[in-house]
């Protein structure tokens, strides 16, 4: 895989590019939405029971793919998460290299701040660079998305990895798509229930 820099990256719609990740899972697919905007796409995309939407937790969509991935090795599993978010979790990069499940890639959308809650500006606006950092915590299939087509690859490319992923995509400011339903055990059932009862095929 070829490793584009963050200078090569476009700009892109994150709301755009949740939808066509969803349309390409056809195999009951683990998602885990980050907080915020990044899992208000998620549910606006389309509210498949393999989807999990982090409410009020920064950091941890990384943490539970990894979990998700590990238990159901079987099962691709995407992480969904924000610049911000991420930077609060890093460690979980680290973590995820040394496990290494061949089933989990993480999607990071970087627009460089905290949207949701004034647009303050992350690190990742000026000075640090997440997909060098992955690639420094042992994640080696790591790379920013190019473009919409680009990202298309990158995604199904990780359907069929043979080590975990980690693709950045630098997007704008735009609004979410939706706001997500803040029920939380109803969040939690349907997932649990997703996992435990169906059968993943890769």
């Amino acid at each position: 895989m070829k490793a584009i820099g963050r200078s090569e990256a476009s700009v892109m719609n994150r709301s755009e590019l949740t939808r066509r990740l969803v349309g390409r899972l056809q195999h009951e697919e683990a998602v885990i939405g980050g907080i915020g905007h990044t899992h208000f796409d998620l549910w606006a995309a389309g509210q498949r029971p393999q989807n999990f939407y982090m409410l009020g937790s920064m950091g941890l969509a990384a943490p539970i793919a990894l979990g998700v991935a590990m238990a159901q090795p079987q099962r691709r599993v995407f992480a969904l998460e924000g610049d911000g978010s991420l930077l609060m979790q890093l460690g979980a990069l680290g973590t995820i290299a040394g496990v290494a499940p061949k089933n989990l890639t993480v999607i990071v959308w970087d627009n460089g701040c905290y949207q949701i809650t004034g647009s303050q500006p992350t690190m990742t606006s000026s000075h640090v660079d997440l997909v060098a950092i992955a690639r420094a915590c042992g994640l080696t299939c790591s790379t920013w998305a190019q473009d919409e087509a680009h990202f298309d690859a990158l995604v199904g490319a990780a359907l069929h990895s043979t080590k975990p992923m980690f693709i950045g995509v630098r997007t704008g400011n735009e609004p979410p798509a939706g706001v997500t339903e803040r029920d939380a055990n109803k969040i939690r059932n349907r997932f649990m229930e997703a996992l435990s009862l169906d059968s993943a095929t890769t």
